[in-house]
């Protein structure tokens, strides 16, 4: 598949999870706040539907021959700075940034100033520090590119069928649970 035709299918689906965020209420400061403070678990539900359906709907193209996967090498010290990012903006503003993005879609003013300037800011900070990071702190327990399924040793259906089923169980007992 040509590059020009991976960028229009991701742009795509990006638009169609811009509009599932949106419809399922997840763009509003209120129902993110409610998830932190363990009132509100419309975000985890759909986060984790968008979770298993992401890892059927990716490998399935993959096992059809539609895309290739080339995952980034990881570590430890990639996952602490990019989660205390993450969670320091999450912290400050309630929102992460693909709520971000559908909040300025709906015109809220505190996602387009807080959010996307931001967003802006800390990648510019991170852009000019990286430097700096990548071979100190960004490098420690480096793991390389390995996927759960690679580790293991195992087709990848062999991980995702039981891990779609645990998910689906947990989204079940939740709904039951009326949480």
């Amino acid at each position: 598949m040509s590059t020009r035709w991976s960028l229009a299918w991701g742009f795509l689906f990006g638009i169609v999870f811009g509009f599932l965020l949106q419809k399922g209420g997840v763009t509003k400061y209120d129902v993110i706040i409610g998830q932190l403070l363990l009132e509100d678990f419309t975000v985890i539900k759909i986060m984790l539907s968008a979770v298993v359906t992401g890892m059927i709907g990716i490998h399935l193209m993959k096992s059809l021959g539609w895309v290739q996967l080339k995952p980034k090498s990881g570590s430890w010290g990639k996952n602490g700075i990019g989660g205390l990012i993450f969670g320091l903006g999450f912290a400050l503003l309630g929102y992460c940034p693909g709520t971000i993005a559908g909040a300025i879609g709906n015109g809220y003013l505190d996602a387009l100033t807080g959010g996307l300037i931001g967003i802006l800011l800390g990648s510019g900070l991170f852009a000019a520090a990286y430097p700096k990071l990548r071979f100190g702190i960004l490098r420690k327990g480096d793991f390389g590119d390995l996927t759960l399924p690679q580790i293991l040793k195992v087709n990848d259906w062999v991980v995702i069928i039981p891990l779609s089923g645990l998910l689906i169980l947990v989204l079940y007992v939740m709904e039951r649970a009326g949480l």
